[in-house]
């Protein structure tokens, strides 16, 4: 053979194999996104599984919230909302399936496409998408609302926008972003930002808008009144530009949603048993058992529902903040989990009816087996060995009592390890060898009687090992001011975790998040095994990974002890008005805010 010629004919061969190789790595526009593999549903679906693409529209409801707000804007920092408003006002790209871990489906965006190494991702809007005062969503109000949200909107939003290296326009109705970040979370995540009007904002303090200024949305309702702190009412937009698209399908059935503000639970249970409240959320099995059978309930005008999920436990209790003294010390954190004595604290409350919380993504394939870490997880550990808290590798229990009131041997416990940390009991008051007293105040919002109760039961306990415990009672708008701040030493907590972790927990518990004010690492830590745990958990490339990564962080946060956990919540319990309903096949994540009253009907028959 002619030398050159092959030479020739292997450069050629060359050649074409890098552009085969480069139309192999990119992937064809897809209906859906998944975390790994595809999605179960096919480009064709009639609508999501839970569903039911031909319920009735119409119908008026009310909710009730505790507290207050002072802000119809969700996306800033400044302020409080109501926290419906991100399900109801505004979308994004893409919507997540409740009924799958981590799968995205086309709303705004009516494509996506990403290669094998997801370091970028490309949508394709959707040509009718308009916003609420009928203007069409374009790229350019992508674009912004990227930036906007990134730099100037709520910390939560910040992180993504960090990893973001371009965001470029590639035709009209298109754009891709390009990431920094080794993350497959990330192309998920830039589909779930939520589109803002560039329109209303640009030229504007986007993050210190007034109460009267409601941001225009592109989602099936539209805020149509509100009294600052009593009621937001919601109507359905008869104009939604989606109502017909497979992922709306079925949702969003009820013309009119009023949101009522109570001052507490109790007022607002009593609105509920007058008829003043449609649907009410219980969290007390013990309550949902005794409480619910006012007169309503006998005639049938309410029905109790109860909806079961598959989701982790996620992390509900009293957190410490590890940022000042004492709960900067493990033992410390350690000696306040040993008094809080749960099981008469359960049964008082609950009539023990309800599991403990074991760890942050206990009741899934999430959380950390019990025993010595092994296998993958025990590889991931290993080289921390030296920073690692007593039981993380070896495994970590939760202490658990007689069931008396006393609660003597968790006490003793308790008392021994404060004396190893350097506290001692000095005339029935536990201090220090400098002889400051070991105090401590336990923050509350207003509203929660449940909180109130627990906290009750579990100062006494510690005022019994001499320490000097207060309680304070706030209102919500400052409650929430002083946790955003971190200004508090304990107070009741609720994480909820999903089957898809991901990004959002260097929001949750990550080092740099710690003295982000706004962040939800409210217990303020600050571990570099933490850090590494979630990393690895974002780079992983298989299932298989996936869960190892996620079961050593949960062994790790739990090994912490930054939190003194209290119940979990098996069952989603609504009692709720006869004339709602809703599909008999239920998603994975049960009783959910998107769940109810997004695929719920009204009918009067």
């Amino acid at each position: 053979m002619n030398t050159v010629f092959f030479f020739r004919l292997m450069r050629n061969f060359a050649f074409f194999a890098v552009i085969l190789g480069a139309l192999q790595a990119r992937a064809e526009p897809a209906h859906g996104i998944s975390m790994y593999g595809d999605p179960a549903l096919p480009p064709d679906f009639v609508s999501l599984p839970y569903a039911r693409p031909d319920a009735p529209k119409g119908g008026s409801i009310t909710l009730g919230n505790t507290g207050g707000f002072n802000s119809l804007n969700p996306y800033v920092h400044k302020g409080t909302s109501p926290w419906q408003l991100r399900f109801f006002t505004h979308e994004a790209l893409m919507g997540r399936s409740w009924d799958e871990p981590f799968a995205l489906y086309g709303v705004l965006a009516e494509s996506v496409e990403v290669p094998d190494d997801r370091t970028w991702v490309e949508f394709t809007l959707r040509e009718g998408a308009r916003f609420s005062d009928g203007s069409p969503v374009t790229v350019e109000d992508v674009l912004f609302s990227y930036e906007v949200l990134g730099t100037e909107g709520h910390p939560r939003y910040h992180s993504l926008h960090a990893q973001i290296d371009t965001i470029t326009q590639t035709g009209p109705r298109s754009l891709r972003i390009t990431f920094t970040g080794d993350s497959r979370e990330l192309a998920l995540l830039a589909g779930m930002r939520p589109i803002l009007s560039k329109a209303q904002w640009e030229g504007r303090d986007f993050a210190n808008a007034p109460l009267a200024d409601i941001p225009i949305g592109s989602g099936p309702y539209v805020v149509s009144d509100y009294e600052a702190g009593r009621f937001v009412q919601l109507t359905r937009n008869p104009d939604y530009w989606g109502a017909d698209i497979p992922f709306r399908r079925g949702t969003h059935n009820i013309d009119q949603i009023k949101l009522d503000f109570y001052g507490d639970a109790s007022v607002m249970f009593e609105a509920f048993k007058a008829g003043e409240i449609s649907a009410l959320r219980e969290f007390n099995a013990d309550k949902w058992a005794r409480l619910y059978d006012f007169p309503a309930v006998a005639r049938g005008d309410i029905v109790k529902s109860e909806i079961p999920h598959g989701k982790p436990s996620g992390m509900t209790g009293f957190v410490m903040n590890t940022r000042t003294p004492p709960f900067d010390d493990w033992r410390v954190r350690e000696a306040m989990i040993l008094a809080f004595n749960f099981e008469f604290i359960n049964d008082t409350l609950t009539g023990s009816s309800q599991p403990r919380i074991t760890s942050y993504f206990s009741n899934s394939e999430l959380a950390f087996v019990p025993g010595p870490a092994t296998g993958k997880v025990a590889d991931l550990l290993s080289p921390f060995a030296d920073d690692l808290l007593p039981g993380t590798l070896e495994g970590y229990t939760l202490p658990q009592s007689d069931g008396s009131e006393r609660n003597r041997r968790g006490i003793r416990q308790a008392m021994a390890l404060l004396q190893e940390a350097g506290w001692s009991a000095q005339d029935g008051v536990m201090q220090n060898d400098a002889g400051d007293p070991l105090a401590f105040t336990i923050l509350l919002s207003q509203g929660s009687s449940e909180n109130k109760a627990i906290t009750d039961l579990y100062v006494s306990a510690l005022r019994r090992l001499g320490i000097d415990v207060a309680v304070e009672t706030t209102d919500s708008a400052q409650y929430v001011q002083r946790t955003t701040a971190f200004d508090f030493d304990m107070t009741p907590y609720r994480r909820a975790l999903s089957l898809s972790p991901g990004n959002e927990q260097r929001f949750y518990w990550g080092s740099a998040a710690a003295d982000q004010e706004g962040s939800r690492n409210l217990m303020g830590a600050t571990s570099p095994v933490i850090d590494a745990m979630i990393d690895a958990m974002l780079v992983a490339r298989s299932q298989e990974d996936f869960v190892a990564a996620v079961r050593a962080l949960d062994r790790t946060l739990t090994a912490g002890r930054y939190v003194i956990p209290f119940w979990q919540y098996t069952v989603g319990r609504i009692a709720h008005d006869a004339r709602l309903r809703f599909p008999e096949q239920l998603p994975i994540y049960g009783d959910g805010p998107n769940f109810m009253p997004q695929v719920w009907w009204f009918e009067d028959s």
